[in-house]
């Protein structure tokens, strides 16, 4: 009984010593917290606008030459601190290469003005959705 009590003091003490230790480099981690694009106070924005982001988009996007091909793709992605966009990822994908296409075209993307929290830039997690259809 005696050598379990003493197991279970030195697993307290040790858990005790990780907290502490944890709690003296927040510092590190803040500053590569990633915010969801609605809960920033400043959004980012693509140059010129959502409207020429979506015109970015349609102008660059080559949908695959499948007749009657309709849905949407889904695409998350981060906006870093310079603007670049990284990490992007296909959430949702209708097939025929759509979603590697949309990687494509996102990786050419122009710097976006990034979002602010506090006055400060910050990382930014943005979702695309990006509607198919081929004609018939």
């Amino acid at each position: 009984m005696k050598k379990i009590m003493v197991l279970v003091l030195m697993f307290c003490f040790f858990q005790s010593l990780k907290a502490q230790n944890l709690e003296t480099k927040p510092t590190i981690i803040d500053q590569n917290i990633i915010y969801n694009s609605s809960g920033v106070e400043v959004q980012p924005i693509f140059p010129g606008g959502m409207k020429e982001f979506y015109h970015f988009i349609g102008k660059n996007y080559k949908t695959p030459d499948i007749a009657g091909l309709k849905g949407k793709v889904l695409i998350s992605f981060i906006i870093e601190k310079d603007g670049s966009i990284t990490d992007i990822k296909v959430l949702k994908d209708i097939g025929y290469g759509t979603g590697n296409e949309a990687t494509r075209v996102l990786n050419l993307s122009p710097k976006w003005t990034p979002a602010e929290q506090n006055g400060k830039t910050v990382r930014c997690a943005y979702v695309l959705p990006i509607a198919i259809e081929t004609s018939k």
